[in-house]
């Protein structure tokens, strides 16, 4: 057996390692990271005395960035959900299309709501507003809330200021600015398709019976403090994207290499932009609405906490990530795709979409797969901002039972667990195959 199909076989073992401690002993997805890498690398031939080393490496790399950005974009979502911008952002779209089109409403809704925020968190922002529409208008659960899921999966996935996305443009030196833009190409009809136009046809099929105590519990009339305004939300919201989108246009704005460029340039870094965009917050999401500093700093504590395991887990697979080309597997596999000819963009997609299944993270599976092939990817001549669009798109194919993703919609849209395959995991295949040959007709485009 040679080299490199050992250590081709080696990672295939990894990846169904992985998948049997997630998915089989209900292993923490951090803990499973760490146990696979290391049992990967010391199997692979890597010294045991640097082999901690190494993955430390991979992880300190990606959390020197993602941890600033996590924090930074949960702070921000959290006043937006405690302001109510959230359902002001529903509310006004719901008016636009009217009640017959409310799926395509809550899809739009979702991919502005999602910009800033993980998808758990736009999940749990928008579902009593996806419970009341459903109410209020008659339409089944499954019709207006998987086009709010497809919206937020879509933004999750495939733009930044996401973490992983944003990991991905590091990775592949690409132009943030270009990749956003080449992200809503690619993602607005992806959305369209997994979510009103799917939804649309598989609630013929799938009835949702029975009560759902979330659904009682998420839709009780609540005295609340007056909504923010839908301008000023969005302007909010949209400020970090904005400052990027400058940042990587600066040399359009100011000379090259002068004081204006560089503070250009500073301003459109995503942790600088995202920073932004959170001062902004305090104002328009906080103080004008009547919240006190003393609200608004226990707001962003409470926040914080469930970022640590999110941190943690990007950084676990950035180290496993680290392992894999360290011990030569990532070259192997490389290689071998590469001896029969497999296209640069559908590699990445690929090598994402095993980590996708194995892991059951996106974001996880995004920055993996975008450590393995951004080495090979230099110099190639393939855009790297599509790179970063088929990397996202394998990141979120086949979700199941280890992605908390499918439970959350299993357990708030009160599905049985054969129901849940049928719509949720379909959709995440829709948006990861969709965008893929989207991706790919882009390329050939350009």
């Amino acid at each position: 057996m040679s080299r490199d199909v050992f250590l081709v076989l080696l990672g295939l073992a990894s990846v169904g390692g992985l998948i049997f401690l997630i998915a089989r002993l209900k292993l923490n997805p951090f803990i499973a990271l760490l146990v696979t890498s290391l049992a990967l690398g010391a199997a692979a031939g890597l010294p045991l005395d640097k082999l901690l080393a190494i993955y430390e490496a991979g992880v300190g790399n990606a959390l020197g960035h993602i941890a600033l950005v996590v924090g930074l974009g949960t702070m921000m979502g959290k006043l937006m959900a405690e302001s109510g911008g959230a359902e002001r952002i529903a509310q006004t779209m719901i008016g636009w299309f009217g009640p017959a089109k409310v799926h395509w409403a809550m899809m739009a809704a979702a991919f502005i709501v999602g910009l800033p925020v993980f998808f758990e968190v736009g999940f749990v922002l928008l579902m009593p507003i996806v419970f009341t529409v459903a109410m209020r208008t008659g339409t089944s659960i499954l019709k207006v809330g998987l086009p709010m899921v497809a919206g937020l999966s879509v933004v999750h996935g495939l733009i930044p200021p996401h973490p992983a996305a944003l990991l991905a443009v590091g990775a592949y030196k690409a132009d943030i600015g270009l990749t956003v833009l080449y992200a809503l190409i690619v993602g607005i009809p992806t959305a369209a398709l997994a979510g009103p136009v799917f939804a649309t046809l598989i609630d013929r099929h799938v009835i949702v019976e029975g009560v759902n105590p979330m659904a009682e519990a998420l839709t009780e009339r609540k005295v609340s403090r007056e909504l923010p305004g839908f301008g000023i939300t969005v302007a909010t919201i949209l400020l970090p994207v904005a400052l990027m989108l400058m940042g990587s246009w600066a040399d359009l704005f100011a000379a090259k290499g002068s004081l204006v460029n560089d503070a250009i340039r500073f301003s459109g870094h995503p942790v600088s932009a995202l920073l932004a965009g959170l001062l902004l917050s305090f104002v328009t999401f906080g103080s004008a609405l009547g919240f006190d500093r003393e609200s608004i700093g226990r707001f962003l504590e409470d926040c914080l906490a469930p970022t640590a395991l999110i941190t943690l887990i990007v950084g676990a697979g950035a180290g496993f990530g680290k392992i894999l080309m360290e011990a030569g597997v990532s070259a192997s596999v490389v290689g071998m795709a590469q001896s029969v000819q497999v296209p640069l963009l559908v590699l990445a997609w690929l090598v994402a979409a095993m980590m996708r299944i194995a892991t059951g993270s996106a974001t996880v599976a995004m920055a993996t797969a975008a450590g393995i092939v951004a080495p090979v990817a230099a110099g190639s001549g393939i855009s790297p901002e599509l790179l970063v669009l088929a990397t996202g798109a394998g990141s979120l194919i086949l979700s199941h039972v280890n992605d908390g993703g499918f439970w959350l919609v299993k357990t708030y849209f009160g599905l049985t667990l054969s129901q849940t395959f049928k719509t949720w995991t379909v959709c995440e295949t829709l948006i990861s195959i969709v965008a893929l040959l989207l991706t790919l007709a882009l390329s050939a485009m350009l």
